[in-house]
This record gives C-alpha cells, sequence and structure tokens, in this order.
C-alpha cells in the first residue's frame, strides 16, 4: 500500500510539471471576414487631390556646416533664418510674437526663458552614422509648436521634415519622430509618425491614427490665439510661404498638410 502511495504522488507530480509548460486555450476565435471592395466601377485615381509635398526638402541658405558637424550650427540662427525668409507668416497678425521674441534667445534670467525657441536634440534618424537635428519652436501667439528635422549633405543643412500643431508630445524612437496631439474626442489624442525614408531621402508620414489615452474629460483642440489667423478646419491648407504648412484638424485621416518640404 505504501508503494502504491508513493507511485501515485510521484505520478500527481510528474503531470503538474507537464502543465506548467503546455499550451493554454485562449478562447474562441473571432471568424475572419474578408474584406469587400466597394465601388468596383469607380476609377481609381491617378492624381492626389492635395499637394502636400511630402517627399520635398529643402536646402537651408545662409547656413553651413563647420566640418559637416551639425552640432556647431546655432538652433537659434536656424529659426531666424526661416522667419527672415518668410516675413508674411511672422508678420504683423500672425506668428509676430515669435518674430519679437527671438530678441531674447541668449539672454540670462526671465527674459532669456521668453525665447520661442525649444533645446535642440541631435539623433541618427537618416541612418548615416552621424547627428540629425531635431528643433522645435513655438509660433506665438497661440498654442501651436513648429518641429523641424535637419540633416547635412556637403556641409549643407537641409531641411528633411517640417510640421507645425497643437503638441502635447513629441518622441525620438530608431528612424521616426512621433508626434502626439489633443483630439476633439474626449479619452483619444492623435499620433503621427514621420519616418526616414532612404529612397526619397526624406521624412515621410508613415502613421496618422487616433489612438486612445483613457480619460474621460473632454480637451477641445487648441489652435492659434484670436491675434493669430483662425486654424484651419478639415485637411489644413499650406501656409502662405509653401505649399507644406499645417495644423490640426478634426479627423485623423485629415489631417495632415506639412511634410518634408518645410515652409
Amino acid at each position: 500500500m505504501l508503494a502504491a502511495a508513493v507511485a501515485v504522488l510521484l505520478a500527481s507530480a510528474a503531470v503538474g510539471c507537464g502543465d506548467a509548460g503546455e499550451l493554454q486555450g485562449a478562447g474562441a476565435t473571432p471568424t475572419a471576414i474578408s474584406p469587400d471592395r466597394l465601388w468596383p466601377d469607380l476609377t481609381p485615381a491617378s492624381r492626389p487631390a492635395f499637394d502636400i509635398g511630402e517627399v520635398d526638402t529643402e536646402v537651408v541658405k545662409g547656413i553651413t556646416v563647420p566640418d559637416g558637424d551639425i552640432r556647431k550650427v546655432d538652433p537659434v540662427a536656424v529659426v531666424r533664418k526661416e522667419i527672415a525668409e518668410h516675413p508674411g507668416d511672422y508678420g504683423q497678425g500672425s506668428y509676430d510674437e515669435t518674430a519679437r521674441r527671438m530678441a531674447d534667445c541668449g539672454k540670462s534670467g526671465a527674459q532669456g526663458s521668453r525665447c520661442p525657441v525649444l533645446k535642440a536634440y541631435y539623433r541618427d534618424l537618416t541612418g548615416d552614422g552621424h547627428p540629425d537635428l531635431t528643433l522645435g519652436f513655438r509660433q506665438l501667439p497661440g498654442n501651436l509648436t513648429a518641429v523641424r528635422v535637419y540633416t547635412v549633405r556637403k556641409n549643407r543643412l537641409v531641411k528633411i521634415m517640417a510640421y507645425e500643431d497643437a503638441v502635447s508630445g513629441v518622441e525620438l524612437a530608431g528612424r521616426s519622430v512621433i508626434i502626439r496631439a489633443p483630439s476633439e474626442v474626449a479619452g483619444y489624442e492623435y499620433r503621427l509618425q514621420w519616418t526616414w525614408d532612404q529612397q526619397q531621402q526624406a521624412m515621410l508620414l508613415t502613421h496618422d491614427e487616433m489612438r486612445r489615452t483613457g480619460g474621460r474629460k473632454r480637451s477641445p483642440r487648441p489652435s492659434a490665439s484670436g491675434a493669430s489667423p483662425a486654424a484651419p478646419a478639415g485637411r489644413p491648407a499650406p501656409s502662405s510661404a509653401s505649399a507644406s504648412s499645417a495644423s490640426a484638424s478634426a479627423s485623423p485621416s485629415s489631417r495632415v498638410s506639412s511634410s518634408a518640404s518645410g515652409r
């Protein structure tokens, strides 16, 4: 009887050990549904409805890159150059406060904190083994933040991505710049991902989605203040300085109007 009891205990232990590594059922699997093609007789479009300049790049004239080292480029000088080249965007009634506050850049104390240029970040986004420059500056008055990415080609500074939005967060991940922006839908936010494309030699918009954040409080989408031009609704229109400046819109499918071309 003792031998039989020991045998039963050993068998139970063996079964328990075997169960630890076995697959477990996860419940019923939803039935796969094949996609349905709608309006098969509709003539496919051959060209886009909006020119967003998503593969355009721009050499920043007047800014040199000593020894090809982008860290030696003054970010404030880069923003000043953009403002000077697009006076219509930074003149009276537009982002004129940004232009005025540029005079505070480089100063110490409270006055220096008024500078609209944000901290610059350096990371290899193009995969060439050299750091690239991710630059941000406030477009004032209002709540818009301009995000720019620059690389170096033959000691020349080249803008490879530009976007403006009511930004709630910016991240660098791998070869991508991820921009999070508030949504008019409570508990959701927009998430846009710009990724370096070797073939196009530009940052392309690879993901544009609305994601749940978990909150329930309604968060109206910020826009420029009354002193600025009204923020566009629906698909943002290009700015007066170029065909690629943008702000936010009400749906993730119609948000983007700026990309690699900058302003």
